[in-house]
């Protein structure tokens, strides 16, 4: 029996109210259109009231992609239109493919919508790039906003007072029931799903493009993670093939890397002067708190793009002639060349080039930069290792179930194989000017090939 309280007419019982709230309905059906999935539909009230709270209304001003606008024009998409589609997907799955299987739970399917709405609810503006400046962590925002005292909070705690620590849970991939996570975090799950398809669709290219239709069709509920029927092993292998080419040819590209490198230098060299008691023109105030390394909630949920963009443009009037520089590059696209660069091999050549860049009066520090990235398309179990990656299972017609690059020669070829890219950027116009130093910039410029 739940609790009961007087609301001046009756007693109501707590637990049948929140029960009643789980389980309501909106009275018309609301459809958002999609150029992904054509349409999004949301049915449930919770759902509804979490599109409107101002934490999950803050992911339309960070763009899904971060810099990689600057790279590919129509990459303006945002973590909001991502959200709604990995919402999509995962509504797809429990109420239409799952939906009456014995080894499905219907009392999960409230907490999977959820969760995957709210997967990327604690991403910060241009995302991985300012995590790594200032030492945060995404995903452990994004528990505390669904924990903390917000507005995300209180819809979720409306249904019962346990169930935002179970939405938190999914997403540090802690719950108890693993098939749940596998839906939104596995090596083939709904994030990946609408990622690939609505970057490649943004971004004008065909790479991020696979049968999805046929991979739902296929997929089936187990005990720790859903399964695809061997008849849809070529689906899998499409999308599988789908994410290496979307990572080296649009998230791995090295236009975007350039400005990524841009931005984090930026947020660096302003880091570096507020310690020193450099005095701004205006006060970055909305980044003391990072600056310090003491970000609180509240601190974190003012910061959008819009924030930071209003301080680059501000910063190319300052006086410190690398923030002036730097911001100047970025927000006007005069970004950084590069050349390939093997650090195991041409460190020696890292070193010259530093020593000389110095003597040019070029700070290395913030002018020569190398950037590295890595992937890893799709990966066995590996039981004990850090990153343990759940593999992809076929359900074959015995019943049996067979790890995925055990029957496809496409993935066997690929698995485990990790590849990584070096790219060393500096900038070519400012060794171009031979106003100054001018024997030096030519050593440099011979070294680099210019």
């Amino acid at each position: 029996m739940g609790k009961t309280r007087y609301n001046g007419d009756m007693l109501i019982r707590e637990e049948d109210n929140e029960m009643d709230y789980a389980r309501q309905k909106l009275k018309e059906e609301k459809v958002f259109k999609d150029p992904v999935h054509r349409y999004i539909h949301v049915k449930d009230q919770v759902i509804w009231d979490l599109i409107g709270t101002k934490e999950f209304q803050r992911l339309r001003r960070i763009k899904q992609l971060g810099t990689t606008y600057l790279t590919f024009h129509g990459a303006e998409h945002s973590r909001f239109n991502h959200s709604l589609g990995v919402y999509e997907i995962i509504r797809r799955i429990v109420d239409d493919v799952f939906d009456g299987r014995p080894e499905w739970n219907e009392d999960e399917r409230l907490l999977s919508l959820c969760a995957a709405l709210l997967h990327d609810l604690g991403h910060g503006p241009f995302s991985h790039s300012f995590e790594k400046v200032f030492h945060l962590d995404h995903e452990e925002f994004t528990q505390e906003i669904i924990l903390g005292n917000t507005e995300i909070n209180k819809v979720l705690s409306k249904i019962h007072k346990s169930f935002p620590k179970k939405v938190a849970e999914v997403i540090a991939k802690t719950y108890e029931n693993k098939l749940v996570v596998s839906l939104i975090s596995s090596q083939i799950d709904a994030d990946r799903m609408d990622y690939l398809q609505r970057d490649a669709y943004f971004t004008g290219v065909s790479y991020g493009h696979f049968d999805m239709e046929r991979i739902l069709r296929v997929m089936r509920p187990r005990e720790d993670q859903a399964v695809i029927k061997y008849s849809g092993m070529h689906a899998v292998e499409d999308y599988i093939m789908s994410r290496y080419q979307m990572y080296w040819q649009i998230y791995f590209h090295p236009v975007t890397r350039s400005a990524e490198v841009i931005l984090t230098k930026i947020l660096h060299r302003a880091k570096d002067l507020y310690k020193t008691g450099y005095k701004f023109k205006q006060d970055p105030i909305h980044f003391y708190s990072l600056f310090e390394e003491k970000v609180t909630l509240e601190d974190y949920l003012k910061l959008d793009e819009a924030v930071i963009l209003f301080y680059f443009q501000i910063w190319q009037e300052e006086e410190d002639p690398i923030l002036k520089d730097l911001s100047e590059r970025f927000m006007n696209r005069n970004l950084f060349k590069y050349a390939e660069f093997d650090p195991a091999k041409e460190y020696k050549k890292h070193s010259e080039l530093e020593a000389l860049f110095k003597k040019a009066g070029i700070d290395p520090e913030y002018y020569l930069v190398v950037d590295s990235s890595s992937d890893l398309p799709y990966d066995f179990y590996r039981p004990g290792e850090e990153e343990e990656r759940l593999p992809i299972h076929l359900l074959m017609k015995n019943n049996e179930l067979r790890e995925l690059s055990r029957e496809s020669a496409v993935v066997d070829a690929i698995s485990g194989k990790r590849r990584t890219d070096h790219k060393l950027y500096y900038p070519a116009d400012l060794l171009m000017d031979d106003s100054t130093k001018r024997a030096t910039k030519k050593q440099i410029r011979t070294i680099l090939e210019l």
